[in-house]
């Protein structure tokens, strides 16, 4: 909330300590954004744009254990789409609660 600015292949990962429907909205968010949801086994659930200083609701399509959001069109930029296995290592002593 409140980013008001992001690198141009910059992204924000949120990692949740289990898989469960997980739902976003952009209150106090002036960037669009496009945000993907991700399983455990790090495949995109789906993707979804989401207009600034809204509270739409864009829930994960099934349960979700990541979400990323990036640049609104970032995805669809790269022929990114639902089912694309995203690969990616968490540091050894990130602290998720």
């Amino acid at each position: 909330m409140h980013r008001r600015d992001l690198q141009a292949d910059g992204g924000m990962l949120f990692v949740f300590p289990d898989e469960a429907p997980r739902n976003f909205w952009m209150r106090n968010t002036p960037l669009p954004l496009s945000i993907a949801f991700l399983d455990s086994e790090q495949r995109i659930i789906n993707i979804d744009d989401m207009a600034p200083f809204t509270d739409t609701p864009h829930p994960s399509l099934a349960p979700a254990r990541y979400a990323l959001e990036v640049h609104q069109g970032w995805f669809a930029e790269r022929g990114i789409t639902a089912g694309a296995l995203c690969e990616f290592a968490l540091p050894a002593d990130v602290n998720i609660r």
